[in-house]
């Protein structure tokens, strides 16, 4: 279980790191957390980016990646941290589908967490929700 005062070093942190990750050891466990990241699109604009969650044990970098959307079969280039967001998203997409087949349409939880990717892909990537997601 984490201790709460060491969650509080930790995020205060975070806004200092430009496309890495914050290490804070707890016990014998290594925790990374991420909460945003400095990103600096074609070597000329930079800009700190609040990600929709904390990125607990994962190391969010800047480099491009492909992602397809499932339904048109259209892929986009777009960083790293942004790939792990979609993915996220589409996680959490993907279980609150199978929670609503089972209980009842828009009976999951989850839903609120769906709609916070969906808007913070819409306000950073526009043209990357434009493809993967819309």
């Amino acid at each position: 279980m984490l201790k709460k005062e060491a969650i509080k070093i930790t995020e205060a942190a975070s806004h200092k790191l430009q496309a890495a990750s914050l290490t804070a050891r707890l016990g014998h466990y290594k925790i990374k957390i991420m909460k945003e990241i400095i990103y600096v699109k074609n070597n000329k604009t930079k800009k700190t980016i609040k990600l929709p969650w904390k990125f607990t044990n994962k190391t969010l970098t800047t480099d491009m990646e492909s992602r397809t959307n499932p339904f048109s079969g259209e892929s986009i280039e777009l960083p790293n941290f942004a790939a792990e967001v979609y993915d996220v998203t589409m996680q959490f997409n993907h279980r609150a589908e199978e929670y609503d087949q089972k209980h009842g349409m828009g009976a999951a939880s989850l839903w609120p967490q769906v709609r916070k990717g969906l808007d913070w892909f819409r306000q950073h990537f526009p043209k990357q929700y434009m493809v993967l997601l819309d």
